[in-house]
Protein backbone atom coordinates (compact mmCIF):
# COMPACT_ATOMS: atom_id res chain seq x y z
CA UNK A 1 0.00 0.00 0.00
CA UNK A 2 1.05 3.61 -0.59
CA UNK A 3 0.22 4.55 3.01
CA UNK A 4 0.51 2.31 6.05
CA UNK A 5 -2.64 2.05 8.17
CA UNK A 6 -2.37 4.66 10.90
CA UNK A 7 -0.05 6.98 8.98
CA UNK A 8 -1.22 10.25 7.48
CA UNK A 9 -1.65 9.93 3.69
CA UNK A 10 0.10 12.30 1.31
CA UNK A 11 -2.39 14.03 -0.95
CA UNK A 12 -0.11 13.82 -4.00
CA UNK A 13 -0.68 10.06 -4.15
CA UNK A 14 -4.49 10.38 -4.05
CA UNK A 15 -5.15 13.07 -6.63
CA UNK A 16 -8.23 12.56 -8.75
CA UNK A 17 -10.37 14.46 -11.19
CA UNK A 18 -12.09 17.36 -9.47
CA UNK A 19 -15.54 15.94 -10.25
CA UNK A 20 -17.17 13.00 -11.94
CA UNK A 21 -20.53 12.30 -13.55
CA UNK A 22 -22.86 11.06 -10.78
CA UNK A 23 -25.41 9.79 -13.32
CA UNK A 24 -23.04 7.50 -15.21
CA UNK A 25 -23.14 3.73 -14.86
CA UNK A 26 -19.40 3.23 -15.24
CA UNK A 27 -19.04 2.23 -11.59
CA UNK A 28 -21.19 0.19 -9.28
CA UNK A 29 -21.76 0.53 -5.55
CA UNK A 30 -22.94 -1.88 -2.92
CA UNK A 31 -25.72 -0.37 -0.86
CA UNK A 32 -28.25 -1.58 1.71
CA UNK A 33 -31.82 -2.23 0.68
CA UNK A 34 -32.98 -0.26 3.71
CA UNK A 35 -31.33 1.86 6.42
CA UNK A 36 -32.06 -0.84 8.99
CA UNK A 37 -29.79 -3.25 7.10
CA UNK A 38 -26.57 -1.35 7.88
CA UNK A 39 -24.57 -1.54 11.11
CA UNK A 40 -22.48 1.62 11.15
CA UNK A 41 -20.28 0.38 14.01
CA UNK A 42 -18.88 -2.55 12.04
CA UNK A 43 -16.48 -0.57 9.85
CA UNK A 44 -17.19 3.13 10.34
CA UNK A 45 -17.50 3.75 14.08
CA UNK A 46 -16.01 0.68 15.79
CA UNK A 47 -15.57 2.33 19.21
CA UNK A 48 -19.08 3.72 19.45
CA UNK A 49 -22.19 2.01 20.79
CA UNK A 50 -24.12 -0.37 18.58
CA UNK A 51 -27.03 1.42 16.98
CA UNK A 52 -24.96 4.54 16.26
CA UNK A 53 -26.20 6.33 13.12
CA UNK A 54 -24.60 9.36 11.44
CA UNK A 55 -26.66 12.52 11.83
CA UNK A 56 -24.35 15.08 10.15
CA UNK A 57 -23.48 14.45 6.51
CA UNK A 58 -20.70 16.13 4.53
CA UNK A 59 -21.90 15.22 1.04
CA UNK A 60 -19.13 15.31 -1.54
CA UNK A 61 -16.61 15.66 1.27
CA UNK A 62 -13.52 15.84 -0.95
CA UNK A 63 -10.31 15.41 1.05
CA UNK A 64 -12.15 15.50 4.37
CA UNK A 65 -11.15 18.86 5.83
CA UNK A 66 -14.67 19.78 6.91
CA UNK A 67 -15.53 16.23 7.98
CA UNK A 68 -12.68 16.20 10.52
CA UNK A 69 -13.32 19.80 11.62
CA UNK A 70 -16.97 18.98 12.34
CA UNK A 71 -15.91 15.98 14.45
CA UNK A 72 -14.33 18.32 17.00
CA UNK A 73 -16.81 21.18 16.52
CA UNK A 74 -19.78 18.84 17.09
CA UNK A 75 -18.45 16.18 19.49
CA UNK A 76 -21.96 14.97 20.37
CA UNK A 77 -22.87 14.31 16.75
CA UNK A 78 -21.85 11.52 14.39
CA UNK A 79 -20.15 12.90 11.27
CA UNK A 80 -20.05 11.08 7.94
CA UNK A 81 -18.22 12.30 4.85
CA UNK A 82 -19.68 10.93 1.64
CA UNK A 83 -17.47 10.77 -1.46
CA UNK A 84 -17.94 9.17 -4.87
CA UNK A 85 -14.28 9.07 -6.00
CA UNK A 86 -12.43 5.94 -4.85
CA UNK A 87 -8.94 7.43 -4.39
CA UNK A 88 -10.24 10.48 -2.54
CA UNK A 89 -12.43 8.33 -0.31
CA UNK A 90 -9.42 6.17 0.61
CA UNK A 91 -7.43 9.32 1.43
CA UNK A 92 -10.12 10.49 3.85
CA UNK A 93 -10.42 7.04 5.44
CA UNK A 94 -6.68 6.94 6.11
CA UNK A 95 -6.77 10.50 7.39
CA UNK A 96 -9.50 9.61 9.90
CA UNK A 97 -7.61 6.50 11.07
CA UNK A 98 -4.39 8.51 11.51
CA UNK A 99 -6.23 11.27 13.40
CA UNK A 100 -7.73 8.72 15.79
CA UNK A 101 -4.27 7.23 16.38
CA UNK A 102 -2.62 10.62 17.01
CA UNK A 103 -5.45 11.88 19.23
CA UNK A 104 -6.71 8.92 21.30
CA UNK A 105 -10.37 9.31 22.17
CA UNK A 106 -10.97 11.92 19.48
CA UNK A 107 -12.38 11.59 15.96
CA UNK A 108 -14.22 8.39 16.88
CA UNK A 109 -17.35 10.21 15.68
CA UNK A 110 -15.96 10.81 12.16
CA UNK A 111 -15.92 8.45 9.20
CA UNK A 112 -16.27 8.35 5.44
CA UNK A 113 -18.35 6.31 3.01
CA UNK A 114 -17.85 5.82 -0.70
CA UNK A 115 -21.19 5.99 -2.46
CA UNK A 116 -23.26 7.97 -4.94
CA UNK A 117 -25.35 10.25 -2.74
CA UNK A 118 -27.53 11.35 -5.64
CA UNK A 119 -28.78 7.79 -6.06
CA UNK A 120 -28.59 5.96 -2.73
CA UNK A 121 -29.12 8.43 0.13
CA UNK A 122 -32.54 7.00 1.16
CA UNK A 123 -31.00 3.52 1.27
CA UNK A 124 -28.75 4.66 4.11
CA UNK A 125 -30.87 7.14 6.06
CA UNK A 126 -34.42 6.82 7.29
CA UNK A 127 -37.05 9.52 7.59
CA UNK A 128 -36.05 12.45 9.82
CA UNK A 129 -32.79 10.82 10.96
CA UNK A 130 -30.24 13.56 10.22
CA UNK A 131 -29.63 17.04 11.63
CA UNK A 132 -27.23 18.71 9.20
CA UNK A 133 -26.37 18.32 5.52
CA UNK A 134 -23.37 20.09 3.96
CA UNK A 135 -22.84 20.72 0.23
CA UNK A 136 -19.52 22.49 -0.16
CA UNK A 137 -18.20 23.68 -3.51
CA UNK A 138 -20.11 21.14 -5.61
CA UNK A 139 -19.56 20.66 -9.34
CA UNK A 140 -21.28 23.62 -11.09
CA UNK A 141 -22.13 21.58 -14.21
CA UNK A 142 -22.18 24.75 -16.28
CA UNK A 143 -23.76 23.29 -19.43
CA UNK A 144 -27.52 23.54 -19.42
CA UNK A 145 -27.88 19.92 -20.54
CA UNK A 146 -25.97 18.86 -17.39
CA UNK A 147 -28.00 20.83 -14.85
CA UNK A 148 -29.72 17.58 -13.89
CA UNK A 149 -26.41 16.46 -12.39
CA UNK A 150 -26.36 19.30 -9.86
CA UNK A 151 -26.48 18.14 -6.24
CA UNK A 152 -29.15 20.73 -5.38
CA UNK A 153 -32.30 20.15 -7.43
CA UNK A 154 -36.07 19.98 -6.97
CA UNK A 155 -36.09 16.19 -6.71
CA UNK A 156 -33.08 15.89 -4.44
CA UNK A 157 -34.30 18.64 -2.11
CA UNK A 158 -37.34 16.50 -1.42
CA UNK A 159 -35.03 13.62 -0.48
CA UNK A 160 -33.03 15.93 1.77
CA UNK A 161 -36.22 17.13 3.44
CA UNK A 162 -37.19 13.48 3.96
CA UNK A 163 -34.02 12.53 5.86
CA UNK A 164 -33.63 15.81 7.79
CA UNK A 165 -35.26 16.26 11.18
CA UNK A 166 -37.58 19.26 11.55
CA UNK A 167 -35.32 22.14 12.52
CA UNK A 168 -32.37 20.50 10.78
CA UNK A 169 -30.13 22.57 8.54
CA UNK A 170 -28.99 22.34 4.93
CA UNK A 171 -25.74 24.22 4.20
CA UNK A 172 -24.50 25.11 0.72
CA UNK A 173 -21.47 27.10 -0.39
CA UNK A 174 -19.80 27.78 -3.75
CA UNK A 175 -17.45 30.21 -5.43
CA UNK A 176 -19.64 30.30 -8.57
CA UNK A 177 -22.24 33.06 -8.35
CA UNK A 178 -24.49 31.51 -11.00
CA UNK A 179 -24.58 28.23 -9.06
CA UNK A 180 -25.32 30.09 -5.83
CA UNK A 181 -28.29 31.76 -7.51
CA UNK A 182 -29.44 28.31 -8.62
CA UNK A 183 -29.19 27.07 -5.01
CA UNK A 184 -31.25 30.02 -3.78
CA UNK A 185 -33.87 29.58 -6.50
CA UNK A 186 -34.34 25.87 -5.82
CA UNK A 187 -34.28 26.07 -2.03
CA UNK A 188 -36.49 29.18 -1.82
CA UNK A 189 -39.10 27.46 -4.00
CA UNK A 190 -39.21 24.27 -1.94
CA UNK A 191 -42.07 24.28 0.59
CA UNK A 192 -40.08 22.44 3.29
CA UNK A 193 -37.14 24.85 3.57
CA UNK A 194 -36.78 28.30 5.10
CA UNK A 195 -33.73 30.46 4.46
CA UNK A 196 -31.87 31.58 7.61
CA UNK A 197 -31.24 35.28 8.06
CA UNK A 198 -27.72 36.73 8.06
CA UNK A 199 -27.95 37.10 11.84
CA UNK A 200 -28.96 33.47 12.30
CA UNK A 201 -26.09 32.31 10.08
CA UNK A 202 -23.58 34.49 11.95
CA UNK A 203 -24.54 32.71 15.18
CA UNK A 204 -23.94 29.25 13.71
CA UNK A 205 -20.30 28.06 14.17
CA UNK A 206 -20.80 25.52 11.39
CA UNK A 207 -21.04 28.36 8.86
CA UNK A 208 -17.54 29.57 9.73
CA UNK A 209 -16.24 25.99 9.48
CA UNK A 210 -17.93 25.50 6.11
CA UNK A 211 -16.26 28.66 4.79
CA UNK A 212 -12.75 27.91 6.05
CA UNK A 213 -12.14 24.18 6.57
CA UNK A 214 -12.64 22.62 3.15
CA UNK A 215 -9.71 22.33 0.77
CA UNK A 216 -11.68 24.15 -1.92
CA UNK A 217 -12.55 26.92 0.54
CA UNK A 218 -8.88 27.40 1.37
CA UNK A 219 -8.04 27.51 -2.33
CA UNK A 220 -10.66 30.19 -2.90
CA UNK A 221 -9.31 32.09 0.11
CA UNK A 222 -5.80 32.06 -1.34
CA UNK A 223 -7.12 33.27 -4.68
CA UNK A 224 -8.95 36.13 -2.98
CA UNK A 225 -12.24 35.40 -4.77
CA UNK A 226 -15.75 35.45 -3.32
CA UNK A 227 -17.60 32.68 -1.53
CA UNK A 228 -21.38 32.51 -1.77
CA UNK A 229 -23.32 30.55 0.82
CA UNK A 230 -26.72 30.02 2.39
CA UNK A 231 -28.28 27.92 5.15
CA UNK A 232 -31.82 26.58 5.09
CA UNK A 233 -33.90 25.17 7.92
CA UNK A 234 -36.07 22.12 7.38
CA UNK A 235 -39.54 23.18 8.52
CA UNK A 236 -41.82 20.90 10.52
CA UNK A 237 -44.57 21.23 7.96
CA UNK A 238 -45.09 23.16 4.73
CA UNK A 239 -46.88 26.52 4.93
CA UNK A 240 -50.62 26.36 4.40
CA UNK A 241 -51.89 27.46 1.03
CA UNK A 242 -54.38 30.32 1.30
CA UNK A 243 -56.11 32.62 -1.16
CA UNK A 244 -53.57 35.31 -0.23
CA UNK A 245 -50.41 33.30 -0.94
CA UNK A 246 -51.64 30.98 -3.71
CA UNK A 247 -50.09 32.97 -6.54
CA UNK A 248 -46.92 33.98 -4.71
CA UNK A 249 -43.91 32.26 -6.24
Amino acid sequence: PITAEGDYPQKKFYRSRAHCNPLSHNDTFDYPLAPSDIDWTESNYPDLAKGTVPDVLDIGCGFGGLTLALATLLPDNIILGMEIRAKVNEYVRLRVVASRKEHPGSYQNASVLRTNSMKYLPNYFSKQSTKKLFFCFPDPHFKRKNHGRRIISDRLLTEYAYILKPGGHLYCITDVKELHEWHLQKCDAHPMFRKLSDEEMSNDPCVAAMKSETEEGKKVERAGTAKYYAVYERMSEPPKVTAENFFIA
